[in-house]
């Protein structure tokens, strides 16, 4: 059942939420904003003061388009792209110095330059960079006087080539990024624990509801956590970094556990709020196992943030897995799913530990037939 939420306390929550995360963004694309500018410095300053080119308008360009945004823009994708500038840039100087500039000319330098480079055998980004070039060569440079066809042409490959060069040297943080990524959803994870623990005992709708809205929030924390999975991936491309490429493979394959993590702590926190909708009362030991599991959580993400052994936390979840076997039975609906997320999400988290999910679904013993609020066992279905 959905539950009303509070509008105004969403947006504010949801506002928050946005500006943090720009704010998270920016500071994660720092590194690579720099690397953009120094490439796009050396690259003009390399064609304008030790080439002599008057105006090398392309030098910095083909860095910066080279290089993107992302780090998963990667040394073959950067050589695509320097690539493709480079032949839209040849192809448009050489088509300007025969025919001239103007409407058709623009029209047969694209089919020229994606003709090219389709039979160059180019992947996409080649082909449409080198048709885009194509028609700012042929729209501007020869209005602009931005230096000789050859000139042009030597630009654009001087910016490749520091743009290659630039996706060559990634800074260590890339590859520690996923690690503390997966922890701040696992520290996430624990604090919605802990927050439904308190709901569980006070019964209070408001805070549920509150709750629940928080809870609807974190998407964008695995959106996050994938992305930087990726990132660090792309990153061991890099002659320097290939030696953590297996690790980062590791990581990234953290993401879906991860997920699953964090879609059943909502489901939980969704069922801890219906309780409290319906002021079903839920028994005092599932909110101290809640607890409890938001302790375990705390190590897995202690142990993913500094890249330490994970074991410690893998005995407590499992710890807690033998509680929630113990505990009693209710004939309540969402009582019955609060226990099933409270093992399903010790399951979730023992895999972030290593544990096979099948394998870390046996370590933990079947529930109790123990019913709580009748002697009778329920009526099927």
């Amino acid at each position: 059942m959905e539950l009303p939420l509070p509008p105004l306390d969403v947006v504010r929550t949801r506002g928050r939420t946005s500006l943090a995360a720009r704010r998270r963004r920016l500071r994660a694309k720092a590194w690579h904003i720099g690397q953009c500018a120094v490439a796009a410095a050396l690259a003009w300053f390399v064609a304008a003061d030790v080439l002599g080119h008057a105006t090398p308008f392309f030098a910095p360009v083909a860095a910066v388009v080279a290089l993107g945004t992302s780090f998963g823009q990667r040394l073959r994708r950067v050589a695509e792209v320097a690539v493709g500038v480079a032949l839209g840039v040849f192809i448009g100087d050489m088509l300007v110095l025969l025919l001239g500039s103007g409407w058709w000319q623009i029209g047969l330098v694209v089919v020229i330059a994606m003709s090219t480079a389709i039979l160059l055998d180019g992947g996409q980004l080649i082909v449409t960079q080198a048709a885009v070039q194509s028609i700012i060569v042929t729209a501007l440079a020869s209005q602009t006087g931005t230096g000789q066809p050859i000139d042009r042409w030597i630009d654009a490959l001087v910016g490749g080539g520091f743009a290659l060069l630039a996706a060559a040297v990634v800074p260590g943080a890339a590859l520690r990024r996923p690690g503390e990524q997966a922890a701040v959803v696992v520290r996430k994870v624990a604090g919605l624990l802990r927050a439904a623990a308190d709901v569980m005992v006070e019964g209070e709708v408001e805070p549920a509801l509150e709750l629940l809205a928080d809870a609807r929030t974190t998407d964008r924390l695995v959106r996050e956590l994938r992305a930087a999975a990726d990132e660090a991936l792309a990153v061991t491309v890099s002659p320097l970094r290939h030696h953590h490429r297996e690790r980062m493979k590791q990581m990234v394959a953290l993401a879906d556990p991860v997920d699953k993590a964090l879609r059943t702590t909502r489901v939980l926190v969704r069922r801890t709020a219906v309780a409290a909708y319906h002021r079903a009362p839920v028994p005092p030991a599932y909110a101290e196992v809640c607890r409890e599991l938001a302790d375990a959580a705390d190590l897995v993400a202690r142990a993913l943030a500094d890249g330490t052994d994970l074991l410690p936390a893998r005995e407590a979840l499992l710890a807690v897995g033998h509680r929630t076997s113990g505990l009693g039975r209710s004939h309540a609906l969402s009582i019955e799913v609060v226990l099933a997320m409270l093992r399903g999400l010790t399951v979730d988290l023992l895999e972030l530990t290593g544990m096979r999910a099948l394998e870390a679904t046996d370590a933990i013993p079947l529930p109790s037939r123990n019913w709580i609020d009748s002697a009778d066992r329920p009526e099927p279905g």
